[in-house]
């Protein structure tokens, strides 16, 4: 836990001076009781729960649509609060929506807790329509007033870190292929080369969701931190097998040369490089790599080593040719005939069908129980109307108290919302006992609690993000003594309210949890692997058959991608879960680095044209080998699903034998470069990285077959 952050210390000072300020102007100079407890509400929410990301202008944007769905959820909330089962049948939708829109980019997760404030507020407190003009004004003007603070008052932007890694990545790659070039390869340009990787992988994974929203240019980021990741692996491959590129072939020399000034004009891409890649020179280099293969005789003692040199220098070639196509894309550069044939990459399409809108592509792909974004929407959204439902029907002093106690502690497991639900009444409790002593010290008079509510507001402020969890609590619990004394002069007790209040939100969140899905992203995150490894498979198997003519259907990548995004979520989802047991880090991404690989080399084979041959031994073999690497996946994906199979250890008591693959292709050349070859190298580079996959697999197995409450 960091206890100093620039970025908290702004928010706070912000927050310190815009609260209490328009709570002054709305209460004591305006006069409007509700017009001051929305201003004061939204102010908090603007401010302190919505962290929005981006230049000035995407915060700008982004306060925007909070103003927006704020005042329609205003409306709406004051609209059903009459009626607590009305209220609660409306809340079920609302929230859905409300957090599953968080697909949409990073704003709009990170805007979701204060949307929903909007909502629970008037929802979930006495009031009728004839308060409606009151309390828009009093959310519009914390809204306008907060939007400007944050645009004036912010710190210098640290820069953006996913871009500097993905510029940091293939910078690295690039030196990496140099010193190779040079034959002064050593340990320490891998490891730079790996750091970069992991550092890239580490800005990319570093919160729930996403850091890239669903525009192009944002699709386009999220496709390039893949392909870098992929292209360190596939050079990685290549440079052990040949760590002194001197000794190729000149041909394959001035490939990957190519390729390492591709490289190094992506990295210059993010800062605004003026010179462009020179994808056309790398394409020629590709075709010259290409030609030579096909000039050289069959029978020729060294074509196999050829075919194998060729393998690595043009695979490399074709996947940084990819992330450089991605990272013209999200610079701008790109034309939209390019964008568009991307996207189709992206999303898994034909070339015949065109991608459908990001968001509404994003939506069907997650509107699924292996989504981790559907299933938190969907406990979300039963906590909160079960939330608003409990305290209208319990008759709570102040409802709403509730229902924020509920959404502040819902977790994605049950284990971590009953910790957090611990810590927040601790927390309850601590600024129940600190806001008293305030009170008894400074008494109720306006002139001292005017005087407290900054100071409480700017801890309050300030903690979310720095200070543990149960200190935000206690901060928040001053502020809401504070506010309701300078309301209502009536003491310590209304602490004692704001106790009981949090700890039936507190237990409406545990009862959920442990009813839907108590296990929270685990249980999810073992099932999209076991899906990304059967799609990715299956896909595998089609592409074979295609680039080996047995295949007249171009294969259909779209499931397999499909798994491969919601898998990507529900990592976010776990990595972000506290206080349950976890897979190891490392055991973690080998299983999520075996789809992507499963995935990217069924994707290679799939852009290959499909030759007009006829089935002979050689395809036949190929096929059946391509056949029996997917009934191996299908073997990994049950045991990744059968809780308990692995037995009480991590090692792998259930065997899964790795598939032999003897090469055939090689033997049977004939006189020009055979599509079986190609084939056959692909499957001989995808069958070392089995053997890393089986001890992890039952590792997740295993943990799967504890009880979620231990």
């Amino acid at each position: 836990m960091r206890w100093w952050s620039s970025a908290a210390a702004f928010r706070a000072v912000r927050a310190m001076v815009v609260v209490p300020g328009l709570f002054a102007l709305t209460y004591e100079v305006i006069g409007d009781l509700q017009m001051a407890t929305f201003a004061a509400f939204g102010g908090f929410a603007t401010l302190v729960l919505a962290s929005f990301s981006g230049t000035r202008r995407d915060r700008a944007l982004a306060h925007g649509g909070l103003a927006v769905a704020g005042s329609a959820l205003l409306v709406l909330g004051t609209a059903v609060n009459a009626s607590p089962w009305v209220a609660a049948a409306v809340t079920l939708p609302v929230t859905f929506l409300v957090l599953f829109a968080g697909i949409a980019g990073p704003n709009a997760a990170a805007g979701g807790t204060a949307a929903l404030l909007a909502y629970v507020l008037p929802a979930a407190s006495p009031g009728t329509i004839d308060m409606l003009g009151s309390r828009l004004a009093g959310w519009w003007l914390a809204s306008v007033v907060g939007a400007a603070a944050v645009l004036l008052l912010s710190p210098r932007p640290p820069g953006d870190r996913l871009r500097a890694a993905v510029a940091a990545s293939a910078g690295a790659l690039a030196d990496r292929l140099d010193a190779a070039l040079r034959g002064a390869g050593t340990d320490a340009d891998r490891a730079a080369a790996l750091a970069a990787k992991h550092e890239l992988l580490a800005a990319f994974t570093a919160t729930p969701y996403r850091p890239t929203g669903s525009t192009v240019a944002d699709q386009a980021l999220t496709s390039l931190v893949g392909m870098l990741e992929w292209a360190t692996a596939v050079l990685e491959d290549g440079l052990r097998e040949y760590p002194d590129l001197r000794t190729l072939a000149p041909v394959e020399r001035d490939l990957y040369a190519a390729t390492r000034d591709t490289l190094r004009r992506v990295a210059a891409l993010p800062s605004g490089g003026a010179e462009m890649p020179d994808l056309a020179g790398l394409q020629r280099a590709i075709g010259s790599s290409v030609a030579a293969l096909r000039r050289m005789p069959a029978g020729d003692g060294d074509f196999a080593d050829a075919v194998h040199q060729a393998f690595h220098a043009q695979t490399s070639a074709l996947t940084v040719r990819a992330a450089t196509l991605d990272a013209l894309i999200a610079a701008g550069c790109s034309d939209p005939a390019t964008a568009a044939e991307q996207a189709r990459r992206w999303y898994g399409l034909p070339a015949a069908r065109p991608p459908r809108a990001g968001v509404l592509a994003l939506a069907w792909r997650h509107a699924n129980l292996r989504s981790v974004w559907f299933r938190n929407s969907v406990r979300g959204a039963f906590a909160l109307a079960a939330a608003v439902l409990v305290a209208d029907l319990v008759g709570v002093q102040h409802a709403f108290w509730v229902v924020l106690g509920t959404l502040s502690v819902l977790r994605t497991n049950a284990a971590g919302t009953g910790s957090t639900a611990v810590r927040a009444l601790l927390g309850t409790v601590v600024g129940f006992v600190v806001g008293a002593a305030l009170l008894l010290v400074v008494g109720t008079g306006p002139g001292a609690l005017w005087v407290a509510l900054p100071i409480a507001v700017l801890v309050a402020g300030y903690a979310p993000g720095t200070l543990p969890f149960a200190a935000g609590q206690a901060a928040f619990t001053i502020v809401v003594s504070v506010l309701y004394n300078l309301l209502v002069p009536v003491g310590w007790s209304i602490g004692v309210v704001r106790i009981e209040d949090v700890a039936l939100g507190c237990a409406v969140s545990l009862v959920v949890g442990v009813l839907f899905w108590p296990r929270g992203a685990s249980a999810v995150v073992g099932d999209d692997v076991a899906d990304a490894f059967r799609e990715g498979g299956r896909y595998l198997a089609q592409s074979v058959d295609w680039a080996l003519g047995l295949r007249q259907q171009e294969p259909e990548p779209a499931r397999a991608v499909t798994a491969g995004l919601r898998l990507d979520e529900g990592v976010r989802g776990l990595l972000a879960e506290r206080g349950t047991r976890h897979l190891a880090t490392q055991q973690l991404w080998r299983l999520v680095g075996g789809t992507i690989r499963l995935r990217l080399t069924a994707q290679s084979l799939a852009s290959l044209p499909s030759p007009d041959a006829g089935p002979d031994p050689v395809s036949d073999e190929l096929s059946g080998q391509a056949a029996r690497i997917a009934r191996w996946f299908d073997d990994l994906a049950d045991l990744l699903v059968r809780p308990g199979a692995a037995g009480p250890s991590p090692a792998p008591a259930v065997a899964i034998r790795i598939p032999t693959l003897r090469p055939v292709a090689a033997a049977a050349a004939t006189d020009t470069l055979p599509c079986t070859l190609w084939v056959e190298q692909h499957l001989q580079h995808i069958r070392p990285a089995l053997d890393s996959l089986v001890v992890p697999a039952a590792e997740v197995a295993r943990l799967r077959g504890i009880p979620w409450w231990r």
